[in-house]
């Protein structure tokens, strides 16, 4: 290789060094922002995880609710029930004690 060709070779690959230093300068920013980025997506997924665990808490909460509502919904029905029972017990009771006085008393006056 001859002078004038190593020339000529070293100043190619001296443009060559400046363009790439130039789009490495340019490309810098870039790369900053892509790491800041990557650092607030780090933070979202923190924050989406405590957010899910507080979900997660509520849910649990709703259950609890909605199971000690559906037993004060349950209340009414379950006084009416034992109050229907009571009144039909009250009044077998009574038209038993009735219907024994009238046997009672048709036996007695069979008897005398």
């Amino acid at each position: 290789m001859t002078d004038p060709e190593i020339v000529e070779r070293l100043v190619k690959v001296e443009e060559r060094a400046k363009i790439n230093s130039h789009q490495i300068e340019e490309l810098k920013p870039v790369v900053n922002e892509i790491h800041a980025i990557s650092k607030t997506m780090v933070e979202l997924i923190g924050e989406c995880k405590h957010t899910n665990e507080n979900v997660e808490e509520i849910k649990q909460d709703v259950s609890k609710l909605s199971n000690k509502v559906e037993n004060i919904e349950q209340e009414p029905a379950k006084a009416w029930s034992s109050m229907k029972r009571t009144i039909f017990n009250t009044l077998v009771g009574a038209l038993a004690g009735a219907l024994a006085t009238g046997l009672l008393a048709l036996l007695a006056q069979t008897i005398h």
